[in-house]
């Protein structure tokens, strides 16, 4: 495999001396066959707040305990071994803190072949060896069960997946080799790079047993139970492997369809990130050359690939984004009142029925399990949205997601009125209606006529101002901010912004409130479009004026193509919907003046009922549209791509630098972790402060970088 040495894992051990172990504790079961299974039970001795990872001295004791019972195995002792996690996981991946300390090369490669000593005794034991997927199974948690003879799922297991690529690594213990063997390249780079680029998407247990992964799924109840017996019955032989999607590379076919699935995912990559991030194509390398290379010869092609993408730039990035921000500083949100002060939330109230109105009474049902009441002004718009709610609950069902006793539950907390009386014993309500100052006055001033003095009252404004919304009430000190973002199931990010008069009862039931959603919640002051819209529309503002100036549209809207964002600039602005950016922007221009220029051909396409600039052409390419040609007017100053570029990150860095000095947040890791959780900023630029410090924008614009 490799010619890394003992001596090398011993040493970077020592470097994480401080490692909370994941220990392997071995215990024998007697089949009723009379065969015995060793059982190794992969725990940290922590609750399960605290996932395992294997770290070096985990991996170190794995194997050490895998050799023992490669012995018994080998005198007969037991005929089987299979490998479980403590309650709701398998292993949730590598022990990344440990490859942040590595400091050479040659620390990376031993990292990178530590994983390969540990797991290939699993595949080479001399008796069946059994993964029971009991829970969450990522990255290195997936590729120890891939390297097992068998595996069981249960339909418990929430989070199954390679997230490699996502991370800036790739699936480097074997699983790039493994898993399209077992379930087909189509299907394993699904799992290797689509569903990591898009929003680290997981697999279910059901539906890692649906594409092949695993060969039984049973119940969480009594899965060990049911999976000791599925041993027993592949012992002898009664119980056969269930592989629907397991090929053989060396068929000509199956190497067709591998490099044709390679260069779709390529595409794919190439379509989302332009080459701003090097780990899915490295991912694709190596997903190549393994069609003809033995599993020992792709390992040192995998410890090669990682030990660059270890020491490389953009993984740095990663790691703080991932584990720095959304981890961490997430999960502890700066600013946020004492939890023992919140009121507990009972019954919640949603005023609106649309779109948006719909998807927050939905989260609300499904995460918190209360009653929840929507209204409208009349009763077909409300049962549009209770119509909504329920498809959507049905959605889920069909899925796998809701069990039919759930789905009936929820429908039944989901109730609408024409009348804010519904209101009455509600403990928070929020407002999800027109983006329109006096209409959210009125809908306030309604609202407090009828619910109780305690109760919380919350605005999902993008934009306005959440002080003059509650200039006029009895009690302003319980309106809060509570700014989601859409589509409200998918982005993790809620905003909650504190008025002057906000007291800390609110402002805590908002957060503990936001955590139950499952949320990242991030406090800020009132200010005008708080953060992200803040931020977002100062990038789309400075494009804007750059085409308006007479840059063509290609040019213009390609500019920021090198920093692998989710979207290009006019894209993102015909999803959000040009007249609600138009709105957003003449907000954000009131308040900030002509940082925010509002673009009078935005105005022109709107006014036209131009929804997009961009139209598909026969070729499957995009021309600017005939409809937008023909209302715009630009000027005769264009400018080049790197122009538009250095002009952007120039704007960003003015408008993040005094957003932070108006106390709107924290501190710049607030800017970052809004930017990631709630427009997608992408992890491999480290959050937007580092990337402009990365590229000098910081100091070009203020003198100073944001991080020191």
């Amino acid at each position: 495999m490799t010619a890394t040495t003992s001596q090398d894992f011993s040493a970077i051990a020592e470097l994480m001396h401080d490692e909370t172990v994941t220990h392997s504790l071995v215990s024998d079961v007697a089949l009723p066959s009379g065969k015995v299974l060793a059982l190794l039970t992969l725990d940290n001795g922590l609750d399960h707040r605290k996932p395992t990872t294997l770290g070096p001295n985990g991996l170190i004791e794995l194997r050490a305990a895998l050799e023992t019972q490669a012995e018994r195995a080998k005198a007969g002792e037991i005929h089987a071994l299979a490998i479980t996690g403590k309650p709701h996981f398998l292993i949730a991946g590598a022990d990344l803190s440990a490859v942040t300390r590595l400091s050479s090369p040659g620390q990376g490669s031993a990292m990178a072949a530590l994983g390969h000593y540990a797991y290939d005794l699993l595949a080479d034991l001399g008796v069946p060896t059994f993964a029971f997927v009991n829970g969450l199974a990522l990255g290195g948690g997936m590729e120890i069960a891939l390297a097992c003879t068998y595996r069981t799922v249960s339909t418990a297991a929430g989070a199954l997946g390679l997230p490699e690529a996502f991370l800036g690594l790739i699936p480097g213990w074997a699983g790039v080799y493994r898993l399209p063997r077992l379930v087909g390249p189509e299907n394993a780079l699904k799992v290797m790079i689509e569903n990591p680029l898009n929003n680290n998407k997981t697999l279910s247990g059901p539906a890692a047993y649906k594409m092949g992964v695993a060969d039984a799924l049973f119940e969480p109840a009594d899965f060990i139970e049911h999976s000791v017996a599925f041993v027993d019955g592949v012992l002898g032989g009664e119980t056969e492997a269930r592989r629907p999607n397991a090929v053989d590379p060396r068929d000509p076919e199956v190497a067709r369809r591998w490099l044709e699935a390679a260069d779709a995912a390529q595409a794919f990559v190439d379509a989302k990130l332009h080459g701003a991030a090097p780990a899915p194509s490295k991912v694709l390398e190596v997903f190549r050359q393994g069609l003809t290379l033995t599993q020992p010869e792709s390992a040192q092609l995998e410890i090669q690939a990682l030990t660059e993408l270890m020491g490389s730039k953009q993984f740095q990035n990663t790691v703080y984004a991932f584990f720095d921000l959304v981890q961490k500083r997430g999960k502890r949100p700066a600013g946020a009142p004492d939890a023992k002060l919140a009121r507990p939330v009972t019954k919640v109230g949603v005023v609106g029925a649309g779109l948006m109105a719909s998807q927050l009474a939905l989260l609300f049902v499904r995460r918190l399990n209360v009653p929840v009441v929507i209204t409208d002004l009349d009763q077909s718009r409300i049962d549009k949205g209770l119509g909504y709610i329920h498809g959507e609950i049905d959605k889920l069902h069909a899925k796998g997601r809701m069990s039919q006793d759930a789905v009936n539950r929820a429908k039944a907390l989901v109730s609408g009125s024409v009348s804010k009386d519904g209101f009455a014993d509600a403990d928070f309500v929020i407002e999800a209606v027109f983006e329109e100052l006096g209409v959210k006055k009125q809908v306030f001033a309604e609202v407090e006529a009828v619910v109780s003095p305690e109760c919380v009252l919350a605005t999902n404004t993008s934009s306005l101002s959440v002080t003059e919304m509650g200039r006029d009430l009895l009690h302003p000190e319980r309106l809060v901010g509570f700014h989601f973002f859409n589509p409200v199931a998918v982005m993790p990010l809620l905003e909650i912004a504190a008025t002057e008069w906000t007291n800390d009862t609110a402002l805590s039931t908002a957060f503990v409130l936001g955590k139950a959603l499952r949320k990242t919640t991030v406090l800020t002051q009132d200010a005008a479009a708080f953060v992200v819209n803040r931020v977002l529309l100062r990038l789309l503002s400075e494009v804007q004026a750059a085409f308006d100036e007479g840059t063509d549209a290609k040019t213009a809207d390609n500019a920021l193509s090198g920093m692998g964002l989710p979207m290009t600039p006019f894209t993102l602005l015909s999803m959000v919907g040009l007249p609600v950016a138009q709105h957003v922007t003449e907000s954000l221009h009131a308040a900030f003046g002509d940082r925010f220029a509002v673009s009078q051909n935005l105005q022109k396409l709107i006014d036209a009922k131009v929804t997009s600039l961009w139209v598909d052409d026969e070729q499957g390419g995009q021309v600017l549209n005939p409809a937008a040609a023909q209302v715009i007017t630009q000027g005769s100053s264009p400018s080049s791509e790197q122009q538009i570029l250095t002009r952007v990150q120039d704007a960003l860095a003015q408008e993040i630098g005094l957003l932070l000095s108006e106390g709107v947040v924290a501190e710049a890791a607030d800017v970052d972790l809004c930017m990631i959780t709630g427009a997608g900023w992408p992890m491999h630029l480290g959050g937007i402060t580092p990337y402009l410090d990365q590229v000098g924008a910081s100091e070009r614009v203020n003198g100073a970088k944001f991080n020191s």
